[in-house]
Formats: C-alpha cells, sequence, structure tokens
C-alpha cells in the first residue's frame, strides 16, 4: 500500500487528483490499470482536542493521573 497526500483539481467537468511518476513506478503500475482508492478528508485543527475534548470524565485529570502513578508505579 502507499499512502500520499494530494489534492482534488478539476479536470473539465470532473475532478481528479495527481498521483506522481515515483508512486507509480515503485508499485509497478502503469498507465490504463484499475486501482483501489480510499479517500479521507484531512482534517485541520488539533486532532487530540478535537477527539479527548469530547469526553467528560467524572474525576479531574490530574486526580487520575495521581491514582494511575500510585497503581503503577506505587507512590
Amino acid at each position: 500500500m502507499t499512502e500520499l497526500t494530494t489534492k482534488i483539481r478539476k479536470w473539465g467537468n470532473s475532478y481528479g487528483i495527481m498521483i506522481s511518476k515515483e508512486a507509480i513506478r515503485s508499485r509497478g503500475m502503469k498507465e490504463g490499470e484499475e486501482i483501489d482508492a480510499i479517500l479521507l478528508k484531512k482534517k485541520k485543527g488539533n486532532v487530540l482536542r478535537e477527539t479527548f475534548g469530547t469526553i467528560k470524565f467524572k474525576k479531574p485529570i490530574a486526580q487520575m493521573m495521581r491514582e494511575m502513578d500510585k497503581e503503577l508505579y506505587d507512590v
């Protein structure tokens, strides 16, 4: 599997993506071959904040960290 980042471009009445020659050659592909593609929209901003900012904890984070330290390291 080859992972790359590219931009969508308008070609006439359609849209397309560009794949570099190096990526094509490294996979042994050639013009006209069919490929499978998975398209994911790149998120902007702080991904960690977006992910963990939605979780509501019952205890403050500092207290949870102290409890984990005590359990893991007997501190």
